[in-house]
């Protein structure tokens, strides 16, 4: 809720990556079972080919008012999509082999359009899989008074044009989802019955998020896949491919993003009308952290199907939910002002480290010690800048900003990144937003 007690509306935007796409389950799992979310109202949930499945599935079942049930399909999906059966197993070790050997010969191409019945049987697996969970035939326009709405990204190959498949407008079909996941190097474009001839929604919105608007959220929550950052330079042909689509599909996403930052902005300095068109929209990403799986994240694991594979990357992903909502708690008490509030949150060994351009310079170890910083300056001094984005990746980071006056002159900008376990602060850092992480 907010300040004065309203339930706060979210909208939900889930990225595609391939099998890389069950971090974004274990994320809504965890999410959608919580105590915490009883306290928002979920208006939208949008996605993209893997993220549009996820976001299928969330939708369907909420719609219904059944958050169990949202998270028990998820589960049952992506434990369908694992490679349990051993001609499944030795399929996908010849899968992620050829795709490995490929950085250092050239492999034979095949197009899915010629002589190649894997194109058609795959997809033909993969409705099944969703038809299973989801009883299209059902599925009709949905009404203007319900929530949320579902959005699927697509992309129609002949025009270039992206295309945001809304459930108030377009009737979504399982061919819908297919249209949003047909990666055009693996299988034949989809028609789903609208004239459009599509291919994956990777190549467009990834995912849609400039319509979530149009439902009047409070925040926005984008669950990550692509990774923002690397630490090593890409080298292999594969990698380098792999890269060059993780930057083209982050780059709607950052530039949406930026537009609502951008207008949440001038709202705050006063040159956008409050109440009218525009409203400040808090947009919140929950990454997937490349460094928690350094050595199985490879180009060829986005085509991984191993069910422990799967399963870890679903448990890192309640993982991370897990962290995202002791944080939204964190700053529910940072933002009331409440000093005591807020120390409890750190545990008894914690460590807090302030440097420029933040006051009270220097470390602090133990909640005793953290104590009186968060007294005389955390909760007094400081304020979270919500017009930026909080990123929950290895820790969760905070825009800052403390104002000595009323001159922007005066204000003292940076970043605060908080590493929670259990539930509480394990460390927690103030500065100009040059640490590594």
């Amino acid at each position: 809720m907010d300040a004065q007690g309203k339930t706060r509306k979210v909208a939900i935007a889930c990225q595609g990556g391939g099998s890389h796409t069950a971090f974004t389950a274990g994320v809504l799992k965890r999410l959608l079972q919580a105590e915490e979310l009883k306290q928002h109202e979920v208006v939208g949930l949008s996605g993209t080919s893997g993220g549009a499945v996820c976001a299928l599935l969330a939708w369907h079942n909420l719609l219904r008012g059944d958050a169990a049930g949202a998270a028990e399909a998820l589960d049952a999906f992506w434990r369908d999509n694992s490679a349990t059966a051993p001609h499944e197993q030795i399929i996908n070790s010849w899968v992620l082999w050829a795709s490995s050997l490929q950085n250092f010969i050239t492999m034979p191409v095949v197009s899915p359009y010629y002589d190649n019945y894997f194109s058609v049987s795959a997809l033909e697996e993969f409705k099944g899989m969703l038809e299973r969970r989801v009883d299209f035939a059902k599925v009709g326009l949905q009404p203007e008074d319900s929530y949320p709405v579902l959005l699927v990204g697509a992309v129609d190959v002949l025009s270039g044009e992206f295309r945001a498949f809304n459930s108030r407008r377009d009737r979504i079909t399982s061919e819908t989802i297919l249209a949003s996941a047909a990666i055009p190097t693996l299988f034949r474009s989809v028609r789903p019955g609208d004239g459009g001839t599509y291919w994956d929604g990777l190549f467009s919105q990834n995912p849609p998020i400039r319509e979530l608007t149009d439902e009047g959220p409070d925040e926005i929550w984008v669950v990550q896949i692509n990774p923002k950052e690397l630490q090593n330079e890409p080298r292999t042909v594969l990698e380098i491919v792999d890269r060059r689509n993780e930057l083209s599909g982050n780059l709607s996403l950052y530039q949406e993003l930026r537009s609502i930052e951008k207008v949440d902005q001038l709202l705050e300095e006063g040159l956008l009308w409050p109440g009218g068109k525009y409203k400040q929209i808090v947009v919140r990403v929950i990454e997937l952290a490349r460094s928690r799986f350094s050595r199985s994240l490879g180009t060829a694991s986005k085509l991984n199907r191993d069910p422990r594979f799967i399963e870890d990357l679903m448990f890192h992903g309640e993982a991370r939910a897990e962290e995202f909502l002791a944080a939204l708690a964190f700053e529910d008490a940072w933002r009331s002002r409440d000093s005591e509030a807020v120390a409890e949150f750190f545990a008894e060994d914690a460590e807090l480290v302030s440097s420029a351009p933040f006051p009270g310079r220097g470390m602090y170890k133990g909640r005793a010690r953290i104590r009186s910083f968060v007294t005389e300056y955390l909760a007094k001094e400081l304020r979270m800048d919500l017009t930026r984005k909080q990123v929950a990746r290895s820790g969760v980071c905070w825009a800052v900003r403390t104002v000595r006056g009323e001159e922007p002159a005066n204000r003292a900008e940076g970043l605060v990144e908080a590493r929670f376990l259990e539930g509480k602060i394990k460390a927690l850092r103030l500065g100009d937003g040059t640490w590594p992480g």
